[in-house]
């Protein structure tokens, strides 16, 4: 009878360990003040729940694994609607996977409760809200996910179902800095000067002929 109390004892430490050990490694990319905007385009004709086009997402606090979110969704009818969720990476609780572990590389995998666990299928470059990211993505069911790699922050999904689909797009954040081209800067230079000496040109001209 003792021995088996103490095997059960021993069981029960074991998968509470190993609990604790999972939690412990989840990162948490974000903190209260994080915002980022999307752009959300769709495609057929989606239930009213689903026709947006715009959204954004503000972090409101950050708890150990628990984040607290306000997500302002824009409809095609104009509406605006605002809501409240807490996101727990521990449990599972991340809505439509708007923020995941941080810091996650192909081959891991995070867990979500409505579909159980998630794998990393890639790590890429792109572009999103103004800079160049390191992503990730997966896909589960008929989603498509990427998420930026440092914070875990959702930064496009796609969703094909029968009768739609819809794209949601990062455009704008504080999370990093939008990143201004080369080319840009120097544009910006070049019309800067030219407007200088078009403003000079034209006072001396004025100037002759006053005299």
């Amino acid at each position: 009878m003792n021995r088996k109390l103490i095997l059960g004892l021993f069981s029960i430490f074991v998968v509470m360990s190993s609990i604790s050990v999972a939690s412990s490694q989840l990162a948490v990319g974000v903190k209260a003040g994080d915002w980022i905007q999307y752009q959300v385009t769709f495609t057929g004709t989606p239930d009213p729940s689903h026709a947006m086009v715009a959204a954004n997402m503000t972090v409101l606090d950050v708890q150990g694994t628990a984040i607290k979110v306000n997500i302002l969704s824009t409809y095609s009818n104009g509406t605006q609607v605002s809501t409240n969720s807490t996101l727990n990476l521990q449990t599972g609780q991340l809505i439509d996977n708007f923020i995941i572990p941080a810091s996650l590389t192909k081959g891991d995998q995070f867990y979500d409760s409505n579909v159980g666990n998630i794998t990393i299928a890639g790590v890429e470059q792109k572009t999103y809200a103004g800079a160049t990211r390191t992503v990730i993505n997966a896909t589960s069911g008929s989603n498509t996910y990427i998420w930026d790699q440092a914070t875990g922050v959702s930064v496009e999904g796609l969703t094909v179902a029968s009768n739609y689909t819809m794209q949601s797009l990062a455009n704008a954040t504080n999370m990093w800095q939008s990143q201004v081209p080369e080319f840009g800067s120097t544009i910006i230079t070049s019309l800067a000067t030219a407007g200088v000496i078009v403003i000079v040109t034209a006072t001396v001209i004025m100037a002759r002929r006053r005299r």
